[in-house]
């Protein structure tokens, strides 16, 4: 259950806002309408095709439908300065099915959530403190882009590449949401360069139309 501790009254009602405005109806939802009130999942058993198999009725509790996981600060101590905290279905079983989900992201002076895109979900979020530079890529190749201040809102479509920096002079602090129950994430730097087993340099150096030595020395930076 989010709590409004170190929050303003202004940055309290973005967050409201966000609450309100962005969670989906269940017909425009990524996942399948359920069938059923509610299906916690049952984190014991494995996920099947579009959720996890739910939890018997009578081992259900009130703790199952909150969550406090996205009240406090993430560590940003990493290579880019920032730190996303999932309340998907994984860290919070109570929203299997509903087609549901969201994260804090917090920032660092300078920090980056890099180029990245959600396969199964459009994301919306709101920028509760300082000021984001926010963009994305169209399949088309065209970007779109604006700098967001508390309150402001952005959305991004389906599968579209997309990116925040925090370009204010202290840290940042955003809330999305998602029509999916697990969005999924995928890095575009993590997939080329860190990828188990590695892509060839053949097809990266061709790709970049880059020498040997670029390529690994961008590996080289993600420990590889």
């Amino acid at each position: 259950m989010l709590t409004s501790s170190g929050l303003s009254f202004h940055q309290r009602s973005c967050l409201t806002l966000l609450v309100l405005l962005l969670l989906p109806l269940p017909s425009h939802s990524a996942d399948p309408d359920p069938l059923q009130d509610f299906c916690v999942a049952d984190m014991s058993a494995s996920p099947s095709v579009n959720g996890f198999p739910c939890k018997a009725s009578s081992q259900i509790t009130s703790d199952d439908f909150f969550f406090d996981g996205l009240s406090k600060e993430g560590n940003t101590t990493n290579l880019y300065r920032w730190s996303v905290t999932a309340a998907n279905v994984l860290a919070f079983p109570g929203l299997n099915t509903l087609g549901i989900s969201m994260n804090r992201v917090d920032f660092a002076p300078g920090g980056l959530n890099p180029p990245h895109s959600h396969p199964r979900a459009t994301e919306s979020g709101v920028v509760i403190k300082g000021k984001l530079l926010v963009g994305f890529v169209t399949t088309n190749n065209v970007y779109h882009s604006k700098v967001l201040s508390a309150g402001q809102m952005f959305v991004v479509p389906r599968g579209l590449v997309h990116f925040q920096l925090n370009v204010g002079k202290g840290k940042a602090l955003a809330f999305t949401a998602f029509n999916s129950h697990l969005p999924g994430s995928s890095v575009l730097s993590f997939n080329l360069f860190a990828s188990t087993p590695s892509i060839p340099d053949a097809v990266l150096t061709k790709a970049f139309q880059v020498d040997d030595d670029v390529i690994n020395n961008i590996r080289s930076k993600f420990g590889f």
